[in-house]
């Protein structure tokens, strides 16, 4: 009889490191989510200012563009579209800069940079 209550007292030490565990993977599930569509919209927008008749800023445009409908607008606040060269080879660049909640969707963000690049195409 002196064992009577033990498994409540089992039960809230077992969620007491259950619970944080699996709410830390579910955040780090989040995190990378977020990581991978920025990486996914950078590329695309480097695709789409790789033709010959496009600018940067068309490249800009589509990474907003897809942030925004895959993610929310304060995603799509900090983006850039360069030319540039990538081992001599002319390619169109995107960087996208954001800040990811790392506890929970209000807790304090961490800075995350992706970038996308793409070959350019060139007049022969």
């Amino acid at each position: 009889m002196k064992e009577r209550g033990s498994a409540v007292v089992d039960f809230v030490l077992v969620m007491l490191v259950l619970v944080p565990l699996v709410l830390g993977m579910v955040q780090l599930g989040l995190v990378l989510h977020v990581r991978n569509t920025l990486t996914a919209a950078a590329t695309e927008g480097a695709r789409a200012a790789a033709p010959i008749d496009a600018d940067p800023a068309a490249g800009t445009e589509r990474t907003r563009q897809e942030i925004r409908e895959s993610l929310a607008d304060r995603y799509a606040a900090d983006v850039r579209g360069v030319f540039t060269t990538v081992d001599g080879v002319p390619a169109s660049e995107v960087v996208v800069h954001a800040k990811v909640p790392a506890l929970g969707l209000f807790g304090p963000s961490v800075g995350l940079t992706v970038t996308g690049h793409a070959v350019r195409e060139v007049a022969p």
